[in-house]
């Protein structure tokens, strides 16, 4: 059985050239889909290698985040084994009432005298525990803030540069006695 052209060109319907470029044209037609279909093949894996880009981005941001809150977690935790291990007891039967602010919110805990002195002197620290307020150390309280400032919650050291700027540090205040009076 021949072809369809071969038949046609038995009975002169057409000629050789226009078989050829008949046959010509289909194969560049058929070029031409193919290329085509190899750039929509190079489109979609640029498209795959994009998202698995982007993908990988996000998970390592979502690492990170992960790892900076397991940071956090781990300097929350460092904090309240130091508190805990340090906290000087509370005396609340014959202790006297000290009275401090916490976010402008006037609090109290009851402390021995000698521990009142010695917040007032800044050698100890009002630090801030799991579920109230304790008392510890100025050392341990400079630990607790070289990893969380928002822990302390009252510390009455000077600095260095509060003390440069304090006229009144080298004076000491005397109440005045009965006959400086008359």
């Amino acid at each position: 059985m021949a072809s369809l052209q071969e038949q046609l060109l038995k009975s002169g319907l057409t000629s050789t050239a226009k078989i050829k470029e008949a046959k010509a044209q289909k194969r560049k037609q058929a070029k031409q889909q193919r290329k085509g279909q190899a750039e929509v093949t190079n489109e979609a894996r640029e498209l795959a290698e994009k998202a698995r880009i982007e993908k990988a981005e996000k998970d390592r941001q979502l690492n990170q985040q992960r790892q900076e809150a397991a940071e956090e977690k781990q300097k929350v935790s460092q904090i309240m084994e130091l508190i805990e291990a340090n906290k000087l007891p509370q005396d609340y039967e014959k202790g006297v009432k000290y009275n401090f602010t916490d976010k402008n919110i006037v609090k109290s805990i009851y402390v021995a005298n000698e521990f009142r002195n010695q917040l007032i002197n800044g050698k100890l620290v009002i630090v801030k525990g799991r579920q109230n307020y304790e008392i510890v150390p100025a050392a341990i309280a400079q630990k607790i803030e070289d990893r969380d400032p928002s822990f302390i919650i009252l510390c009455n050291q000077k600095t260095e540069k509060q003390k440069e700027n304090d006229p009144y540090a080298c004076l000491l205040y005397t109440s005045p006695s009965p006959r400086d009076r008359t």
